[in-house]
C-alpha cells in the first residue's frame, strides 16, 4: 500500500513536502500526465493525491500558474489572465488569431467531441477539411480514435492547448449550450454529405492584416 503523505515528507532526502514534490513533477512533465503516474512517483494514495491537487489549485489562485484537467489527465499551465503578456513575450500575437470558420469548427468539436469530420461538415453545411487541418497543426484538436460507423471515420477531440488558448481549466468550464444534434452516419456517408462536396472550396482559416 502506498505510504501516506506524512511519511513521504519525512523520508524525502530533499526535505520537500509532498505538495512541493508534486509541483516539481508537474513542472518537468513534457505534457499532461495521468494521476496514476503521480501516485506511483510520489508514493501516495489516490485520495492523498487529490487532496494535494486541491491544495495546489488553491495556492495558484493568486499566482500565474493553473492546474489544468482534461479527460482524466493533469498539466501545469500559465494562468489565462497572463495570456496577453505571455503572447507578447513569446511573439505569439500574430499566430494565435483564429478565423470565424476556425472558431465555428472548434466550437462544434468542443461541444460534440468525439466527433467526425463528416458530422462537422453536416452541421456547418460546408467542407471543413482546410479548417480542420489548420486546427490540427495549431494543436487545438487531435485525433482520438475511429468511429464504429461505416468507413470508420476519424474521431476528433480538443487538446490541453485548446483549454489553455481559451483560459479554461477543464471542459466543465465551457459555457452551457444546447448544441444541435449530430446527425448519425448512415449508409456510405463518410464524406461531406452535400451534392457539390467535391466542388466546395475550403474556407480560408486565417484572417490577414489586410482584411
Amino acid at each position: 500500500m502506498p505510504e501516506s503523505t506524512a511519511s513521504v515528507a519525512e523520508k524525502s532526502p530533499s526535505g520537500l513536502s509532498p505538495l512541493a514534490q508534486l509541483e516539481a513533477l508537474l513542472f518537468v512533465a513534457p505534457g499532461a500526465v495521468m494521476p496514476g503516474q503521480l501516485v506511483e512517483a510520489l508514493g501516495v494514495t489516490a485520495r492523498d493525491l487529490e487532496k494535494l491537487l486541491e491544495q495546489l489549485e488553491a495556492g495558484y489562485a493568486e499566482r500565474g500558474l493553473r492546474l489544468q484537467r482534461q479527460r482524466g489527465r493533469l498539466q501545469l499551465t500559465t494562468a489565462p489572465e497572463a495570456a496577453p503578456q505571455v503572447e507578447k513575450f513569446l511573439n505569439l500575437e500574430a499566430t494565435t488569431r483564429l478565423s470565424q470558420a476556425a472558431l465555428e469548427t472548434l466550437a462544434i468539436v468542443a461541444y460534440q467531441q468525439p466527433v467526425t469530420r463528416p458530422q462537422i461538415d453536416s452541421i456547418r453545411g460546408v467542407n471543413s477539411d482546410g479548417v480542420m487541418k489548420s486546427l490540427l497543426s495549431k494543436g487545438l484538436i487531435e485525433e482520438g480514435g475511429r468511429s464504429e460507423g461505416p468507413g470508420r471515420p476519424i474521431l476528433y477531440a480538443t487538446t490541453p492547448d485548446f483549454l489553455q488558448h481559451f483560459g479554461l481549466s477543464s471542459l466543465k468550464e465551457l459555457p452551457p449550450l444546447d448544441p444541435p444534434e449530430v446527425p448519425p452516419l448512415t449508409g456510405e456517408q463518410t464524406e461531406l454529405p452535400l451534392a457539390d462536396a467535391d466542388a466546395a472550396p475550403n474556407e480560408p482559416d486565417e484572417v490577414t492584416n489586410g482584411g
